[in-house]
């Protein structure tokens, strides 16, 4: 199947977990046989092949393309507003498919690429995929965060913000998400009304020589792993608080990762010095090895949390925040525990579970790199293949309809 994959971002740019996500998706489908060609936003029109993976870099569609810089007022309100509906956008990319003439359009996140591009496959007879990673279709921040609290619903400016990304999601014909989380809050809002919808989530290759962890000796603490972004959202204040009530108890604390605000710099001062370390930016596959437990005690709903599934395929278990889409991946009792969100007793009461039985700890790790297997790399490929084998033209130029679908 020759695919068009259009990303919001791609690398090397990488401003998060979306573009590694997009390049994972791209080797897994040129991997699967797919004639795959990425089509994204920089700062120069080229086409290259990166990291094997054919990629034709536009100019920006939009008044500029990295919205990580800082910017003017008036050409952050513009950028928004174009990303309801981007004339130009919906031309180019409209050239693009019809220069590409692809079986398939795939959007991997939407920013820059914009909405338009799901208007100009419908407008070539293209079906159209979407893969959702955050919820910028429906808060302009992409969070759906307003101060320190999750907003339960798009607030009035947000729903007028993205009126335009709402109308265009009726040209897409399959939604995907990582965890049905990020789709049910979408559909909830009303968007996708024409699409099916499919969770398949992230994918993550199995690491050599890893497998299920014996129990730490009791002549350690145990170590309990933090890695990310250094944000209040990340519920590094949770994570700290419980690690200042077990000071005293034989557990440590690994906190990898970094940041720029004040908050990160400020964050070693909120942990007890006695029984933490900072271990400042470390690659997961170096950090997951040295710690027995992963916390992930995010406030935010995080629409997957990938740093899960790269610890079960370490055997590393997750102690999580029942928020967005981490409970569809941690299974209780089996590969790791859960706890409410902000709950910084219930954390400490996890942990200390573990501290005092170091066996279970040997037991979750088993549970978690069996879990790991449910997100191998052929796995999800031949997910995706479902979904796209639902939608591919025919030799008239419809679509496969789908079981029990009456075509209009």
């Amino acid at each position: 199947m020759r695919i068009l994959m259009a990303c919001a971002a791609f690398p090397p740019f990488i401003d998060g977990g979306g573009p590694i996500s997009a390049m994972i998706v791209a080797k897994l489908l040129l991997a699967a046989g797919h004639d795959l060609t990425v089509v994204n936003v920089s700062g120069e029109d080229k086409q290259e092949i990166y990291d094997g993976v054919p990629v034709h870099r536009l100019r920006s569609l939009n008044v500029d393309w990295n919205y990580r810089l800082p910017r003017p007022a008036w050409k952050k309100l513009v950028w928004h507003a174009l990303e309801n509906f981007n004339p130009r956008a919906f031309l180019v990319m409209r050239r693009e498919i019809r220069r590409l003439r692809p079986d398939l359009v795939l959007t991997d996140s939407i920013e820059n690429i914009n909405v338009a591009t799901w208007a100009a496959a419908k407008s070539c007879g293209v079906p159209v995929a979407h893969i959702l990673r955050s919820t910028f279709l429906l808060c302009w921040k992409g969070s759906m965060r307003r101060g320190n609290d999750n907003c339960e619903r798009a607030c009035a400016s947000c729903q007028v913000t993205s009126w335009g990304k709402k109308l265009s999601s009726r040209f897409v014909d399959a939604v995907i998400g990582e965890t049905g989380f990020i789709i049910a809050r979408h559909r909830d809002h009303g968007l996708f009304p024409n699409a099916t919808t499919h969770v398949v989530p992230g994918a993550i290759a199995p690491v050599p020589g890893a497998g299920p962890r014996a129990a730490p000796t009791a002549d350690r603490p145990l170590r309990i792993g933090f890695i990310g972004v250094h944000d209040p959202v990340k519920g590094l204040d949770t994570l700290a608080a419980a690690a200042h009530r077990l000071k005293d108890e034989p557990v440590e604390f690994l906190i990898a990762g970094s940041g720029q605000s004040d908050y990160a710099k400020a964050l070693p001062s909120l942990f007890p010095a006695g029984n933490t370390r900072f271990l400042g930016w470390t690659r997961p596959d170096l950090f997951l090895p040295e710690i027995d437990v992963l916390a992930m005690p995010s406030l935010f709903r995080e629409p997957f949390g990938r740093v899960a599934i790269e610890a079960f395929a370490h055997g590393v278990p997750v102690i999580g925040a029942r928020s967005g889409g981490i409970p569809e991946t941690i299974e209780p009792g089996i590969s790791g525990a859960l706890f409410n969100a902000g709950d910084d007793a219930a954390l400490a009461e996890r942990i200390m579970e573990l501290a005092r039985d170091r066996a279970q700890v040997a037991r979750f790790s088993a549970g978690a790199f069996a879990a790991a297997a449910r997100y191998a790399p052929e796995r999800i490929a031949a997910g995706f293949d479902a979904v796209f084998a639902g939608l591919v033209r025919q030799p008239n130029g419809t679509r496969q309809l789908q079981p029990g679908e009456v075509r209009p």
